[in-house]
């Protein structure tokens, strides 16, 4: 229901059963635990109940330790075969991952990498449910407070136009500003995807309202827009492919926004199995399997930032 936005229709589909179905279950929890779970509005679910958000959270937790169980299983019976799950953005997905799943591939060809995408919130329910094994995100820090979060490398921004474009003039001149920027139509990421909110508070700590025309969670849907001379773009500077964007001028952004950091995330106190361990520290060399342990097991956030602080975070 959570990851489906409390819709019993979509959360029916999901289950591939009926919605008659999905209602009669919740209300026989319901009666079993004595309290609801959910707030109506005639037949319709319109909020969770304070009962049912620590019903819930419990339950996620359980379900959470079974697979931790089974992952203990299977390590004894086939230490190189199974499973790893993971909730990420469509950059991360399109633009970093590819490489990096290859060559894991080949290292494990008996293990099944399934890629999730969805909202910060949604990605974070589905490690705290077990339904994914790690979070890789930017966005959402508010949404990951119960999960381990590490940081993995950072990313600058940048400003995609068409050839001739005026804000590649003051680029080339040295002129190019958050005020000049704030005189031209954007198009850029959702809010809460991909370091967003970075970008939001750049133009605002000066007084400047960004005029943001059209958004989108793809970048390379973006790129489209801005082909069509919808506006300018800003994007994850990784995102531009002169390859493939020759059309395209990407404008470096490192010095009107601060770069944003990549975070992998995961339940606290987890079983990791070591192809788990190798897929992180080949996503973040830094990230061994002593220093996930250390995270793991740290009792505070600040006892897990020290790990960290002396680390120099590559730039993607």
């Amino acid at each position: 229901m959570m990851q489906n936005n409390l819709n019993v229709s979509e959360t029916a589909a999901a289950l591939y059963t009926s919605q008659p179905g999905v209602s009669k279950q919740i209300r026989q929890l319901e009666q079993e635990v004595g309290v609801e779970l959910f707030e109506r509005s005639g037949k319709q679910i319109v909020s969770v109940t304070s009962a049912g958000k620590e019903i819930i959270g419990v339950a996620e937790r359980i379900l959470a330790g079974t697979e931790d169980i089974k992952n203990i299983g299977r390590e004894y019976t086939d230490p190189n075969a199974g499973e790893l799950r993971l909730a990420t953005t469509h950059t991360q997905a399109r633009y970093v991952l590819p490489d990096i799943i290859e060559k894991f591939a080949e290292q494990y060809p008996r293990v099944n990498i399934h890629l999730h995408q969805g909202t910060p919130q949604q990605m974070a329910s589905m490690v705290v449910a077990g339904e994914v094994d790690f979070v890789i995100a930017t966005e959402g820090a508010h949404f990951y407070t119960d999960l381990v979060m590490m940081p993995c490398s950072r990313w600058n921004r940048a400003i995609v136009v068409p050839p001739g474009h005026a804000l590649y003039k003051l680029s080339q001149l040295g002129s190019l500003t958050l005020e000049a920027l704030a005189n031209f139509p954007i198009i850029t990421y959702v809010f809460g995807f991909t370091g967003r909110s970075q970008l939001d508070r750049a133009f605002h700590s000066r007084g400047l309202e960004p005029n943001v025309v059209l958004t989108a969670a793809d970048a390379d849907v973006i790129k489209t827009y801005v082909r069509i001379g919808s506006g300018v773009g800003i994007i994850a500077q990784m995102a531009y492919e002169p390859e493939l964007d020759g059309d395209l001028l990407a404008l470096d952004a490192s010095h009107l926004f601060d770069s944003s950091v990549t975070h992998i995330g995961m339940r606290r106190n987890r079983q990791l199995r070591p192809f788990m361990y190798d897929f992180i520290k080949q996503f973040a060399p830094h990230l061994d399997q002593q220093c996930v342990d250390s995270a793991l097991v740290a009792t505070s956030q600040r006892d897990r930032e020290k790990l960290f602080e002396l680390v120099d975070l590559p730039v993607n």
